[in-house]
């Protein structure tokens, strides 16, 4: 029996890199997992690797951004199983560039995703999760939620809005027995660079996220089933975790 088992998570993001690693880790660890995303035949997959290995899954594909569907979404993954213990917001998206030459619909679309589709999700949950009495949130942020760097000002701007929206739900809802963290995984292998546009930000998004010691999905996994995994006395509010590599020679 694993040390989740009893337990249900939602993971959002779950067709690809860290959601995906997370579903399948917790599964493993015993929750029944719903899982989302936008692409329903790489949900199909994960689901049928889920019960290949033993585990329960269902999958509710979907757009996060769309705040009635992520509402639909958190409901019908209570419903189903019957309760919901763990959600996990992990979808995401990266675009590059200048302030100067951005343009700002592209600017919203990334707010949306990094931000809104983690709050609209948190949203429904919490009054599911208040009736039970206790949960775990848990926010998939970035290294870039922590420091700006020139370039990537829609992801880090929408990163650091998200680490600031955690902090402000995990004040808001731990006495009511709902735990909260933001995980800021440094460079982890994803397709995070497939949907760039322009071909040399593509190249150069896949050899950040490819580089020798970058960290794999489960790494961050293994963080998320860290945080859920403790006594409910205790909560890990937030997690840094980057490759071991990534040291400033002196």
């Amino acid at each position: 029996m694993g040390v989740l088992s009893g337990r249900v998570a939602l993971v959002t993001g779950a067709s690809s890199g860290i959601g995906e690693g997370a579903a399948l880790a917790l599964a493993e660890a015993g929750a029944k997992v719903a899982v989302n995303g936008r692409r329903a035949e790489r949900l199909a997959a994960l689901v049928a690797k889920i019960e290949a290995a033993g585990g329960t899954a269902f999958m509710l594909p979907g757009d996060m951004t769309d705040e009635d569907q992520a509402s639909r979404i958190v409901a019908d993954a209570a419903a189903h199983f019957g309760r919901l213990d763990i959600l996990v917001n992990s979808a995401g998206v990266v675009r590059m560039g200048s302030i100067e030459e951005s343009d700002p619909a592209e600017w919203r679309a990334v707010i949306d995703v990094n931000l809104m589709a983690s709050y609209y999700p948190c949203r429904a949950a919490i009054p599911i999760m208040k009736a039970q009495g206790q949960g775990d949130i848990v926010n998939i942020s970035s290294t870039a939620g922590r420091r700006a760097s020139a370039f990537v000002s829609s992801y880090t701007a929408s990163k650091h809005a998200l680490n600031a929206m955690t902090e402000a739900l995990r004040r808001e809802v731990g006495a009511l027995g709902i735990r909260v963290c933001v995980i800021e995984p440094g460079a982890t292998v994803s397709e995070v660079y497939d949907s760039l546009p322009d071909p040399a930000q593509r190249d150069f998004m896949r050899e950040h996220v490819t580089k020798a010691g970058a960290m794999a999905a489960e790494d961050v996994a293994a963080a998320i089933l860290f945080a859920v995994g403790l006594p409910r006395r205790a909560n890990v509010t937030e997690i840094l975790i980057q490759p071991t590599s990534d040291v400033v020679a002196r």
